[in-house]
């Protein structure tokens, strides 16, 4: 260093302070640059950063498959909507500022929806009652405990506290409205007016506008450990609902309208029962489809029911995912294009169902009851079903067809009080008012009085009233009356049940003093109440229930009927008011101005299907068809009426509706072809007729006389033909349906090397050819079917299909394909294939086989003569143009109800391409199932053109209900 330089440092007196100042300065300098260089040059580069420190994965949803029948048409797809997602991206103060944000977003949201005609969706089990205007739950048992146990946060039911487990509706809105919950209400310090304004929720709340608050704040609880996650609050928007959402989106923070699907059903009546339909996964069943597909979540839409729910896993596919970048608010900021995995759509179902086919099955099921109907009904307010001894005989009274009106809910009840009710409306709401008054009264008496009469005592019209009271009401309905506690064998209980010689009050205080009374339904005193107390309070509960209780109210519209109070005129006058009926029918000035009578004009609307059977409930009602291919085992028609509309049910729940169908008393939820069981009827024979040529106790020459009764057993058991057929072989005796021939063979079948009857010896050869025709076994259909009844005692009646025999359509139709193919016993099946979405087969269905039938050839000669017999000399097969073979059948359940129609059949009957088995559950006359059976025939083979089967209206029953099998 230069000499000069240093002598001038050593000169120059620096003090502290100045070296202390100039430290300040320099690391001043470098914090200032330092901070201009991270906030002004590099400041966004760092902020994004800062930003992009946390990445989350969410789902990309699959696509569901489609379903389609055998040749293609579809069934069941999904269609372009649009839904509202909510996403909890705001940033709060408080707790108190975040439950006001959110309730008054959720209260905008809703109110933009309802003025265009939408709704949030409604899979929350809490409702608002239509009678009652508090809040219900529209579920029951284990749905409904699923569903507390969500709200509560419990993973598993069992976890429920008993208070959790037993909360009713009120009180878990209470729990949810609460600070507690999502303090949309607040007892301690309670909101402002100004804070409510400031949120846009208005000072007061309906109960309506609280629930969707509720709803709102659910959905959003059930990700709130994933804030990033979206929730769906609404779907299937209009377009009107997406516009003004759109306009409002900068002030409903976390709101977005996303494309997504719903599930359509094409012709959906005919189809729902094979198809059902789809909704959100239930907790008991997200774990075992998480076992199969990973990418099911709580959120999931699955199949609930019918192929939807059988197939699910193929229909399902598999969600892809998407990796986004969030803040610490849990806001998405960017998505990662290149770590995104689409989503793999699902596979496609080919049914073996023909889709034409199956809906005109319907349409011509539910005519042909209609005509059933429409054939019965007489003029007269009551008909007494004792006087007559053959229930083919049984009619149905008009005034029961105007009690319908009432019974299954045709008329709005709880519009007769409705501020725009119609006048004849009101007259029939005061007529219900006086009715009431007069029977409370009599009620009253008989529930308080000194002097009750015995129930044996009291008229008809009484005698219903107490029975509904202690069956309906206070065993079923609100359970007060234990029946798992009920001695059966007390005396006072058989008192009243079999000897009727107590009164009501006599039976429930007694009940009241044995335990048997749940007094917690009806008092929350803790303090001791001895039985008449108890009893004291039951009555009053009694009186107050029935005031409101629908049910009850129809019961007086019933006697209000038939004494005369109110008329048909009436109800039909309403039905137009409320418009069941349409105004333009062209005969509603006829009927106005008295030149059509009101019994005309009901069946008149029942001609054309205005009143459909389904909407009566009554007698007939329903029934069911089942169509094969006898060479393959292919269903190609599986139809139950009445059907219900499953668009309703799948996306957005219609609840109102699905309660509806749940009380409607046609039962349209209940598969009428593989639920419902019943005897066979002679459609049985066939299998006597093949044990008794095979055990070789009868052969194609034996002959016996049928004079009308067979009496070699104790009970003698009489022909369908009184006066007797006469001599017949074996084939005539299947054409005639001979019952004494049959049970001749039976007899034959049970005679020991003794020469002695055994009925045991007898029952189980018949029992075992049932078993070789697989009558024992489900038919292999992949619905849900109810377990087949091979019968198990009474061997005489068992041969001509009495007996216990009980089987479906379903396992009736591969009974007769088996037949048909002599001897080839399908697994029927619904399902063909299997496809992805480029239409590959994943998996092919073929029929399995389930057993063959060893029987000689001769033996098959003789079943397919006779029941070739059975149709060749009837008049509605004469020059039908194709052979078809068939047997009919009656199947008796009560004296007091008509018996159920039954047909099976298969044509060509020398090469078959099809089989049937026709039910028509109290049809009358086995005719009306054969006429059913010959509609089918004919669209099948083209005989007469669809036009001329699928009317539209009502198509003629058997001219004659005379049993004639």
């Amino acid at each position: 260093m230069d000499k000069r330089i240093i002598k001038w440092f050593r000169r120059v007196r620096i003090g502290r302070t100045t070296i202390m100042a100039l430290l300040f300065l320099t690391m001043s300098f470098f914090l200032i640059h330092r901070i201009y260089d991270l906030q002004i040059i590099n400041g966004a580069e760092y902020r994004n950063n800062f930003s992009l420190q946390t990445t989350r994965t969410r789902t990309l949803k699959a696509t569901r498959g489609n379903i389609y029948d055998r040749n293609g048409s579809i069934l069941a797809y999904n269609e372009l909507s649009y839904s509202l997602t909510l996403t909890d991206a705001g940033t709060y103060e408080t707790r108190r500022a975040k439950a006001l944000y959110l309730n008054g977003e959720a209260y905008r949201i809703s109110q933009i929806l309802k003025s265009h005609g939408d709704a949030l969706s409604n899979d929350f089990h809490i409702v608002l009652g239509e009678e009652s205007g508090d809040y219900e739950f529209d579920v029951t048992g284990v749905s409904l405990l699923r569903f507390k146990a969500d709200v509560y946060g419990q993973a598993y039911t069992d976890d429920l506290k008993e208070e959790q487990a037993n909360a009713s509706a009120a009180e878990m809105m209470k729990y949810l409205i609460s600070e507690n919950g999502y303090a949309i209400i607040r007892e301690n310090k309670p909101y402002t007016e100004e804070e409510f304004l400031a949120n846009g929720l208005p000072v007061e709340l309906t109960k309506q506008d609280i629930l969707d608050i509720v709803y709102v704040r659910y959905q959003l609880f059930t990700t709130s450990f994933r804030k990033y996650v979206p929730v769906t609050i609404a779907t299937n928007l209009s377009d009107e609902s997406v516009a003004d959402l759109m306009e409002q989106k900068a002030t409903l923070t976390g709101i977005d309208i996303v494309e997504d699907t719903i599930r359509v059903y094409d012709s959906p009546e005919a189809f729902a029962s094979l198809i059902g339909y789809t909704g959100r996964v239930s907790a008991e069943d997200l774990s075992e489809l998480q076992a199969v597909n990973s990418s099911y979540t709580s959120t999931s839409i699955v199949g609930k029911s019918g192929i939807e729910k059988i197939m699910e896993t193929s229909l399902q596919g598999f969600d892809g995912e998407e990796t986004v970048y969030v803040d610490n608010l849990g806001k998405v900021l960017k998505v990662d294009e290149e770590a995104t995995i689409n989503p793999r759509a699902g596979n496609n179902i080919y049914l073996t169902i023909d889709k034409n086919l199956q809906v005109a099955v319907y349409h011509m099921l539910e005519q042909r009851i209609a005509g059933i109907l429409e054939t019965n009904i007489i003029d007269a307010k009551e008909f007494d079903a004792s006087e007559t001894t053959d229930t083919a005989e049984i009619k149905i009274p008009i005034y029961d067809v105007f009690f319908a009106f009432f019974n299954n809910n045709i008329l709005d009840m709880d519009h007769f009080t409705a501020d725009d009710a119609s006048e004849t409306e009101r007259t029939l709401a005061a007529a219900l008012e006086t009715k009431q008054g007069e029977v409370f009264a009599a009620l009253n008496e008989q529930l308080t009085g000194s002097d009750p009469l015995p129930y044996n005592a009291l008229t008809d019209e009484m005698k219903e009233y107490e029975s509904y009271i202690v069956n309906t009401l206070l065993m079923s309905k609100t359970k007060i009356l234990n029946s798992s506690a009920i001695d059966r064998q007390d005396a006072t209980f058989l008192a009243w049940t079999r000897d009727e010689s107590i009164s009501l009050k006599e039976y429930l205080t007694y009940a009241a003093s044995r335990n048997w009374i749940d007094i917690t339904a009806f008092t929350t005193d803790d303090t001791y109440l001895d039985s008449s107390e108890i009893y004291d309070l039951l009555s009053e509960y009694i009186k107050e229930y029935l005031s409101t209780d629908k049910d009850f109210s129809k019961k007086l519209y019933k006697y209000l009927l038939l004494d005369d109070r109110i008329s048909g005129s009436q109800l039909v006058r309403i039905l137009y008011d409320q418009g069941v009926f349409s105004t333009d029918d062209g005969i509603y000035e006829s009927f106005i101005g008295g030149d059509m009578k009101v019994f005309d004009l009901v069946l008149l609307k029942i001609h054309n299907l205005v009143l459909t059977p389904a909407m009566l409930a009554l007698d007939p009602c329903s029934g069911s068809a089942v169509v094969t291919d006898p060479q393959t085992g292919e269903t190609l028609a599986c139809v139950t009426y009445p059907g219900y509309d499953n668009n309703r049910l799948s996306n957005n729940m219609d609840v109102a509706y699905y309660n509806a169908l749940a009380a409607d008393l046609s039962r349209p939820f209940y598969n009428k072809a593989t639920q419902q069981t019943t005897a066979p009827g002679s459609t049985f024979k066939p299998v006597t007729a093949a044990a008794g040529l095979e055990e070789k106790v009868i052969d194609r020459s034996t002959n016996f006389k049928c004079t009308g009764i067979f009496d070699l057993i104790e009970t003698p058991l009489r022909c369908w033909y009184h006066e007797g057929h006469g001599d017949l072989n074996i084939v005539e005796a299947i054409e005639n349906s001979c019952n004494v021939f049959f049970s001749n063979v039976a007899y034959l079948l049970g005679t020991t090397e003794e020469k002695e009857w055994s009925d045991s010896l007898s029952l189980g050869k018949i029992q075992s050819y049932a078993r070789l025709f697989d009558l024992d076994e489900n038919s292999g259909l992949e619905l849900n079917e109810a377990t087949p009844q091979v019968t198990d005692q009474y061997a005489i009646p068992s041969s001509i299909g009495q007996g216990t025999h009980s089987y479906t359509t379903t396992q009736l139709a591969r009974y007769i394909s088996t037949i048909a193919n002599s001897g080839t016993s399908y697994e029927i099946s619904l399902i063909d294939r299997v496809t992805d979405t480029d239409d590959n087969v994943v998996e092919d269905y073929s029929s399995a086989i389930a057993s063959k039938i060893n029987m000689s050839d001769e033996t098959w000669s003789v079943i397919h003569e006779g029941l070739r017999a059975v149709i060749v000399d009837k008049d509605e097969f004469i020059e039908f143009g194709v052979d078809v073979a068939g047997k009919t059948g009656t199947a008796q359940e009560s004296k007091s109800r008509p018996s159920h129609a039954l047909f099976v059949g298969y044509a060509p009957s020398d090469s078959p391409e099809i089989a049937l088995a026709i039910r028509i559950g109290n049809g009358y006359s086995s005719t009306n199932a054969m006429l059913l059976g010959k509609d089918i025939f004919e669209y099948y083979f083209q005989l007469r053109p669809e036009t001329e089967l699928v009317v539209g209206t009502a198509t003629g029953a058997a001219t004659s209900n005379t049993q004639t099998d």
